[in-house]
Order: C-alpha cells, then structure tokens, then sequence
C-alpha cells in the first residue's frame, strides 16, 4: 500500500537511538504505574495495556478506555494498544484514540489467553491468516494517520508464521512491529527464540523491536546484539527491576548491592503506593494491585520482607513495613 499522499507519521522515539520500551501487560501497566516508570525509570516508550475494542451498538472504545488515552505521562511517548476482532469496530477506536489524543497506536495481535482466542482477537487472529489480516491492517492504516505499529508471536502454533506475514504487515503500511518470538499455542512455555528475531531484522525492511525473556540488563544487551533489532521491549524484567533501562543504557551498574537494590525497590513501590490508593476503588483493591507487582520481584535476599509486604491487610500497614525494607 503506497502512503506517498501523506507524510510519513513520527515514530514513538527519538532518531538514532534504539529505544527500550516498557511492554503492555494486562492488569499491570495501568496509568499510574506508567507515570511513575515515566518519572523515574525512564523507558524510551510506555505502552497502555490493551484497550478493548467493543462490538455491536457501543462500537469502539468506552470511556474508561478512553482515559488510558487521556490521562498519560508527558515526559515519555506513549504508544496506545487496540485489541479486537471486527474491522469497523477498530477503525471506530482508532478514530476515537486519535480524537482523544493518541499519538501512537498499535494493533494486538500477540495476546494468547483462553478467551481472547475464543472471541479471536489477540492471537488468536493469527489463525486467520493473511486473507483476513490483510484488509484489516489496510482499513486500520486509512484510519490512522498517527504511527501505528503491530505487536504480534511469530505465529499461531507455527514459529515461522511470522515470514508468511511480515510481508502483509510492510504492504499494509504498518511503520514498526514488535515480534515476541514463541507462538500464541505456547503462551509463556518455553523460551523466546530469537533466533527467530534476527531472521525476520535481515528479511523485513521494517524497524523491528524484540520481545521476550529479558530479565537483566546482560540478557538485554545480548538480544540486541544477537538480534540486530531496532529497539529491545521489556515487561516481566522490567516489573522486577524497573531500572533495567538505566542498567542497559550503562548508567547504573547491573548488579547492585543488597542494600541498594532494597532502596531502589522501596522508591519503586514508595513512589506505587500513593497513586495506587487514588486510582483504585478501595483500599483492598489497591492492596491486590501492589501485590501484584510484588509477585514479579523474586531477590532472594529481599524474600522474607517481599513475603511479609504480600500478607498486609492494609494500606497503612504496607507502608510501615516499607519503611523498613
């Protein structure tokens, strides 16, 4: 698809560097998390978690979903992701995203839980195949006039779907994609082949960020060596240390001490816990949600006091124990 009648859209990051991103994760990278990631860790790019599109005669996004787009951190680009099934209906939230304010905008098609697959959105649209993902990605590229990127496994159960696609995904006029190297069948089994990953950097002429089982800045530095990628985008790793960024640009050591990496996860959820408690309906809901992120940091030497953080039964609680991290 030519898009020689318009200039092309900027990219969520800044010319010459190869930008680390904070990846969407589902019931985690909610808006104040991203704003304190803004604030402090400084990912090159956040994403929003996925944004539902909904069907039928409330087509596109809600108003809760809107305020994802709305309600954002200045200080770092923020790439707003759609999930969905209907053509008409994305194209609907697309517009919507961008009249709100979206800046950047991507398509989900990596997301590989049960009932998304049933309602095939996510992943799932991978069964699909190009007959159908290509007029999608078509309609949505006319809609969008903001960089509009795809995240997406390199297939459904084959790993090497990916080579049948990325040719749709160029001739559709997507400007980036984001390749999380297992299929959609796999989940989080196994590992991340980025071996995949390099393969597809040689065959696409689209910048191509990798994805996967990065959790140190060394595991990082290696992908994007290994890989040639354009950018590297980090989740789980990144919940667990939110200074991975840092670390892998060189600006901090990968390693700190005991001591240190306590400090650094008490500022982590110290600077969590006030946004939480305005954000969130209720103080138990507030709880669940920083303990939520308490699961994904598993230092052994900060064990014990992580153990005693998750069986708090209140706000005021958690944040004594905190003070004593």
């Amino acid at each position: 698809m030519s898009r020689t009648d318009q200039p092309s859209p900027s990219l969520p990051w800044e010319p010459g560097i190869r930008p680390l991103m904070l990846a969407p994760m589902q019931g985690l990278t909610n808006r104040e998390l991203r704003a304190a990631f803004a604030g402090w860790a400084r990912p090159d790019v956040v994403y929003t978690e996925y944004l539902r599109v909904q069907t039928g005669k409330r087509a596109g996004l809600s108003s809760h979903a809107l305020l994802e787009v709305t309600e954002r951190a200045a200080a770092v680009p923020q790439v707003t992701q759609l999930i969905g099934r209907d053509r008409e209906a994305l194209v609907r939230a697309a517009e919507a995203a961008q009249q709100a304010g979206a800046e950047h905008l991507d398509l989900n098609l990596g997301c590989p839980f049960g009932r998304l697959s049933l309602r095939t959105a996510g992943g799932a649209l991978l069964q699909s195949g190009p007959q159908v993902l290509a007029p999608l990605l078509v309609a949505l590229r006319r809609a969008i006039s903001v960089s509009f990127s795809v995240k997406l496994r390199s297939g459904f159960e084959d790993p090497r779907q990916i080579f049948e696609l990325a040719p749709v995904l160029e001739q559709a006029g997507v400007d980036f994609l984001v390749l999380h190297p297992r299929t959609v069948v796999q989940r989080f089994e196994g590992r991340a082949d980025h071996a995949i990953t390099a393969e597809l950097v040689r065959r696409t002429a689209l910048p191509v960020i990798a994805n996967g089982d990065v959790r140190s800045a060394a595991q990082g530095r290696a992908v994007l060596e290994q890989t040639g990628a354009a950018g590297l985008m980090i989740g789980r790793g990144a919940i667990r240390d939110p200074l991975i960024f840092e670390r892998i640009r060189g600006n901090i050591i990968d390693d700190p001490a005991t001591e240190q990496r306590a400090d650094e996860v008490r500022r982590f959820l110290g600077a969590l816990l006030p946004r939480y408690a305005e954000l969130f309906s209720g103080e138990d809901q507030a709880l669940y949600k920083l303990k939520e992120v308490l699961k994904f940091i598993d230092d052994e030497p900060l064990r014990r006091t992580v153990k005693k953080l998750r069986k708090c039964r209140s706000l005021r609680r958690f944040e004594a124990l905190l003070a004593e991290f």
